[in-house]
Parts: structure tokens; sequence; C-alpha cells
């Protein structure tokens, strides 16, 4: 595909991501994203063949980002690997404090296609989830943590628990509490090698 060519699919995934994340998958046409995308259907039907290859899209065009922002936020925040697993919560729960914010787009997506589970997007989703987890057991056994894979599990429910309650109540309390648990998991593990 040319250069031009990439450029308007990038185009047409950013147009569509922005309109299924503010307005929900089944809400939004393909019409519509033409419109925002500022392509003609032609064009929007040459690089994506139907509405589920570009949700699909969406979503993996938002995995290597999303994933580069906690590592990013782990790496910033100082102190032990209990702290830095904190931190992600902290971070988080900075980012999504706002008007705007309408919860984690994985889990939006995956519950919204819930009854259409072989869909490709929630597979993405799924995938997403899981290299979050590899990457969150590997920080935790390079920094020593015994039990990595079970408390990388458990990371991983906690901060997609707290996403969900801060959704629903708009409450940055739920996210640092989420944190604070967190915090106490790993330093409880940490003592557990200690020992």
């Amino acid at each position: 595909m040319s250069e031009k060519g990439d450029s308007t699919r990038e185009q047409i995934v950013t147009a569509a991501t922005r309109l299924f994340y503010g307005e929900g998958i089944r809400a939004v046409s393909m019409d519509a994203v033409a419109e925002k995308a500022g392509v003609t259907k032609k064009t929007l039907y040459y690089h994506f063949t139907s509405k589920d290859e570009l949700v699909a899209a969406t979503i993996a065009a938002r995995d290597q980002p999303t994933l580069e922002l906690y590592k990013r936020w782990f790496a910033e925040t100082d102190g032990t690997v209990a702290d830095k697993v904190r931190g992600l919560f902290t971070k988080l729960g900075r980012s999504v404090d706002t008007p705007r914010w309408r919860g984690c787009g994985f889990l939006r997506t995956i519950a919204e296609l819930a009854n259409t589970p072989a869909h490709p997007a929630v597979k993405a989703g799924a995938a997403h989830k899981k290299r979050f987890e590899a990457w969150l057991e590997a920080e935790l056994k390079q920094h020593g943590v015994p039990g990595a894979a079970a408390l990388a599990r458990q990371l991983l429910i906690l901060l997609d628990g707290a996403t969900t309650v801060m959704l629903i109540h708009r409450d940055l309390a739920y996210v640092e509490t989420a944190g604070q648990l967190a915090l106490g998991l790993v330093e409880a593990a940490r003592k557990t090698a200690r020992a």
C-alpha cells in the first residue's frame, strides 16, 4: 500500500476510534465514519471490507500505544516495585478523571460485542489484556517478586475493576483504593520471598 493509502487508512481508524469510543460501536454507522474521516464510502470500503474489520483495526491500533503508556508510567514512578505498581493506578486515575472519559476502550468493546465472542475485535481486546498481564508478570519477575504470574493476574483484575467502578461512580477514590490494595499485594509477595 502506498504512503497515501497508509495515511488514509490511519485517518479512517482515528475517526472510527473516536466515534466508537464516544458513541458506541453499534450506534455508529459506516456513513458516519466516512464523514468523520473525510473520505467517501467507496474509499472506506476499499480499506475495510466490513465494519467488523474496522472495529478490530481500531482495537489493534490502540494496543501498543496503551501498553507503552503503562510501561512509561511504571518506569517514571520512583521507589520499590510495589510503589511502581501503585503508580500505575495513580497515573491511570489522573488520566481518566475527566468528563470526556468513557471507560476502558478495550473493555467497552468486549462488553458491547459480548454476544459475538468470535468477533475479531473481542479477540484483539482479549489479546491486549493478555499482553498487559505478560508485561506486568515480566516486570515483577525482573524485580524478584515471587509468584509473578498469579500476582500479575490479580493486579490486572484490580486495575480493570477499578476502571469499571470509576466509570460507574466517577470517583477517583476507587482507583486510589485499588492502588493501595495492589501495593499491599506486591509488598506481601516480597515479604514472602524474604522470609
